[in-house]
C-alpha cells in the first residue's frame, strides 16, 4: 500500500491557496444544473474539468472542456463528463473555472528527492517542456535571492521578458510562488510533492491552471 495519497485538483487548490499560491476563481459543483449556475456567476468562457483523487490524467481521458461560452454548452459538457466517469475512480465532481490564456507557461512544484530532500522545481511548461529540457532545481526552504537565481539559470529566460505582445513576467510574483512552495514542508508538513503544470502567465502574472498535491497518509 502507497504511503502517500494525491489529492483532486480541487482539494489541491484550495490547500496551495491557503498558503499563498495563486489558482484561479473557482466552483466545485455536483451536477449539470450548478455547473451552469457556476459559469454564469464566473463568467464566460469557461473550462469545465471531472475531478477527483483518482484522477490525475484528465487531458488523456477527454475530461476537460475548454473554452465553453454558453448556458447550453456548459450543460452538455457537465452531462458528458459525469458519464464519462468510471467505478475506479470514486468520488468525482466538477470543476468550473474561468478561461485564461496565455502565450508562455511555466511548470513548477516541489519534490522530495531521495538523497537531498525537499526541492523546489521550476521550468518552461507547455508543448516545450520535453522538448527543451529547461528545468532547474534549489533545495527547500529557499529566499528571494536563491528564487531569483532559479529563474536567472533557466535556459530560456528571454522568454520571461516582453514576449509576444504580453507584457515581461512580473518577476517578483514569480519569486513569491518559489518561496511559497519552499515553505509548505514547514507550514504543511503532510505535503510530499506539488505540481504546478501549467502555470501560466496572464497579464505577466503566474497563475496554476492545474495542480496536483501529493500528500503522506
Amino acid at each position: 500500500m502507497s504511503s502517500t495519497t494525491t489529492l483532486s485538483e480541487a482539494e489541491s487548490k484550495r490547500l496551495l491557496h491557503g498558503h499563498g499560491l495563486p489558482v484561479l476563481h473557482e466552483r466545485v459543483v455536483a451536477g449539470a444544473d450548478a455547473a451552469v449556475e457556476a459559469a454564469g456567476a464566473l463568467g464566460y468562457p469557461v473550462v469545465v474539468k471531472l475531478c477527483g483523487r483518482a484522477i490525475a490524467h484528465k487531458t488523456e481521458r477527454g475530461l476537460v472542456r475548454l473554452g465553453l461560452t454558453d448556458a447550453s454548452a456548459v450543460a452538455r459538457a457537465a452531462t458528458e463528463l459525469l458519464a464519462a466517469a468510471r467505478p475506479e475512480d470514486g468520488a468525482v465532481e466538477l470543476l468550473v473555472a474561468p478561461m485564461v490564456r496565455g502565450a508562455r507557461e511555466l511548470i513548477a512544484g516541489l519534490v522530495d528527492d531521495p538523497q537531498f530532500g525537499p526541492c523546489v522545481m521550476l521550468g518552461v511548461g507547455g508543448v516545450l517542456t520535453e522538448a527543451l529540457g529547461d528545468v532547474v532545481f534549489r533545495l527547500a526552504p529557499l529566499d528571494p535571492a536563491d528564487a531569483q537565481e532559479m529563474i536567472d539559470d533557466l535556459s530560456t529566460r528571454a522568454l520571461l521578458g516582453p514576449f509576444r505582445g504580453e507584457p515581461p513576467i512580473d518577476r517578483a510574483a514569480l519569486v513569491d510562488v518559489l518561496v511559497a512552495l519552499g515553505r509548505l514542508p514547514a507550514v504543511a508538513p503532510g505535503v510530499v510533492a506539488v505540481d504546478l503544470n501549467p502555470l501560466i502567465v496572464v497579464d505577466g502574472r503566474p497563475v496554476a491552471v492545474d495542480a496536483l498535491v501529493e500528500v503522506g497518509r
